[in-house]
C-alpha cells in the first residue's frame, strides 16, 4: 500500500467520531429551532408568546443539566469496559429519546402530561448525549499518531457544523413544503423522526470498530480505575474545573448566535424564518472553515495560544452584538452571525485534543466528557433563556455583555491551564 494511502480503519475511525457529534448537534439544534418556532404553543398553551418561548427554552436547558450525569455514567463504563461498547450505547439512548419527542402528544391531547413527558425525554436525551462527545474525542485522539492529536481531535469537532446544516436544511425544506400552520401542527416533528435514520447509520459504522490501542493496553494490564469519577474528584479536580470553564465560551457563542438569534430575528425583527435560516447556513460555513485551521494551529503552536487568541476576539465580539443584530440589515446580521460562529469554531476545535490531554488514560473518558458537559451547563443550558430575559430587562447590549462575560471566564481558565500539546498518554 502506498504511504500516502489512508488505511480504511482510519477512515472508519474519523467517520465514527464525526458522526456521533453530528447527530448530537443535529438532535440538539432541531430541538432548539423547534423551541424557538413551535414547541411553546404545542406544549405550553395559553399566555403570551414571550412566556411560551421562555418555557420552551427552559425545557431546552433540561438536557444540558443532565449531560454531566450521562458523562459520569457512560464515562464510568467507557473507562471500565471500553470506548466502543459505550459509544454504541450512548448513541442508542440519544437516538431513541429524540425520536420519541417526534411522536409525543401535545398539551391539547394529554394535558399536563405533555410538558412533563417532554422534560423526561429531554432528561434521557441529555444522559445519552453526555456520553457521546467524550467517547468520540477519545476514539479520534487515542488513535492519532504523534504530533497529530489536534488534527485527529478535529473530526468530532466537525460534527457540529454538519449537524447544524442538516438540522437547518430540514427546517428550510419544511418551510418550502408546508404552510405555517401545517408546520406548527405537525411538520416540526419530522426532523425528530428523521434522527432515527442517522442513528442507524452511526450504529453501522461504530459496531465494526476496534478498541483504541491506548485503552486496549490499559485493559491488558488491568489498570482500570474502580471508580473513575471518584478518582477525578479526588486527584484531578483542578483540570476538571478548568476544562469545564474553558468550554463556556464555545457553548455561549453557538447557542446565543443560533437559538436566541433565530428567535429574536424572527419574532422581534420580523425576518422571515426561511431567510434567517439561510443566513445561519451561510454563517455556519465559517465555523466549518475555522475548525481545521484552528486544529492545525493547535498542533503547530499549542492549544493555549490558539484558545487565548480566539477567546480574546470572542470577548470583543460581544460589543458588536447590539449594533449589528439590531441593524435590521440582513447583510450586517449575516456578517455578525458568521463572525460569532467563526470564533466558535476557533475556540471549539482545540478542545477535541485539550480535554482528553488533561487526564490519564484510565479515567480519560469520564474526565474529558464530564468537563465538556459541565461547560455546557455554564455556557449553554440557560443561554437562550438568559438572553431572552436580558433583552426584556435591558436590551441587546446586555446580551452582548453576556457573550463577553462567557469569553472572559474561558480566557481566565485557559490562562491557568498548562500547555498540553506535548503531553504523553499515560
Amino acid at each position: 500500500m502506498p504511504k500516502t494511502t489512508i488505511p480504511p480503519s482510519v477512515i472508519r475511525i474519523a467517520l465514527a467520531s464525526f458522526i456521533g457529534t453530528a447527530i448530537e448537534f443535529y438532535d440538539f439544534y432541531i430541538y432548539g429551532m423547534a423551541a424557538a418556532l413551535a414547541i411553546g404553543p404545542v406544549f405550553f398553551p395559553g399566555g403570551n408568546p414571550a412566556t411560551q418561548a421562555l418555557n420552551a427554552f427552559l425545557t431546552f436547558s433540561v438536557a444540558f443539566i443532565t449531560r454531566p450525569l450521562g458523562a459520569a455514567l457512560f464515562g464510568h463504563f467507557g473507562d471500565r469496559i471500553g470506548r466502543k461498547t459505550t459509544l454504541v450505547a450512548s448513541l442508542l439512548v440519544m437516538g431513541v429519546s429524540t425520536t420519541l419527542i417526534g411522536v409525543l402528544p401535545g398539551y391539547d391531547a394529554i394535558g399536563a402530561w405533555a410538558p412533563a413527558l417532554l422534560c423526561l425525554l429531554r432528561f434521557v436525551q441529555g444522559i445519552g448525549l453526555g456520553g457521546e462527545w467524550g467517547g468520540a474525542a477519545l476514539l479520534a485522539t487515542e488513535n492519532a499518531p504523534v504530533g497529530k492529536r489536534g488534527w485527529y481531535g478535529m473530526f468530532p469537532q466537525l460534527g457540529p457544523p454538519a449537524g447544524f446544516l442538516l438540522a437547518t436544511g430540514s427546517f428550510l425544506l419544511l418551510a418550502h413544503l408546508l404552510s405555517e400552520q401545517e408546520f406548527k401542527d405537525w411538520g416540526w416533528r419530522l426532523p425528530f423522526l428523521a434522527s432515527s435514520v442517522l442513528v442507524m447509520v452511526g450504529l453501522y459504522v461504530r459496531l465494526a470498530l476496534a478498541e483504541t490501542p491506548v485503552f486496549a493496553e490499559v485493559l491488558q494490564q488491568r489498570r482500570q480505575s474502580g471508580l473513575p469519577l471518584k478518582e477525578i474528584l479526588k486527584s484531578h479536580a483542578a483540570p476538571l474545573t478548568l476544562g469545564a470553564l474553558a468550554m463556556v465560551v464555545c457553548y455561549a457563542l453557538f447557542y446565543i448566535t443560533t437559538v436566541f438569534s433565530l428567535s429574536y430575528g424572527t419574532n422581534t425583527l420580523h425576518i422571515p424564518r426561511q431567510h434567517f435560516l439561510v443566513m445561519l447556513c451561510v454563517a455556519v460555513l465559517f465555523m466549518a472553515a475555522a475548525t481545521p485551521l484552528s486544529a492545525w494551529a493547535g498542533d503547530r503552536f499549542g492549544r493555549r495560544p490558539v484558545l487565548l487568541s480566539a477567546g480574546s476576539a470572542a470577548f470583543l465580539s460581544g460589543f458588536a452584538l447590539k449594533p449589528m443584530l439590531e441593524s435590521g440589515s440582513p447583510l450586517i446580521i449575516t456578517a455578525f452571525l458568521s463572525l460569532e460562529l467563526l470564533l466558535m469554531g476557533a475556540t471549539f476545535a482545540p478542545m477535541g485534543a485539550l480535554l482528553p490531554e488533561l487526564f490519564p488514560t484510565a479515567i480519560r473518558y469520564t474526565g474529558a466528557g464530564t468537563a465538556y458537559n459541565l461547560g455546557g451547563i455554564l455556557g449553554a443550558s440557560f443561554a437562550p433563556y438568559i438572553a431572552q430575559r436580558l433583552v426584556a430587562l435591558g436590551g441587546l447590549v446586555w446580551v452582548g455583555g453576556y457573550v463577553s462575560l462567557a469569553a472572559a471566564i474561558s480566557l481566565l481558565a485557559v490562562y491557568f491551564i498548562r500547555e498540553t500539546r506535548d503531553n504523553q498518554w499515560m
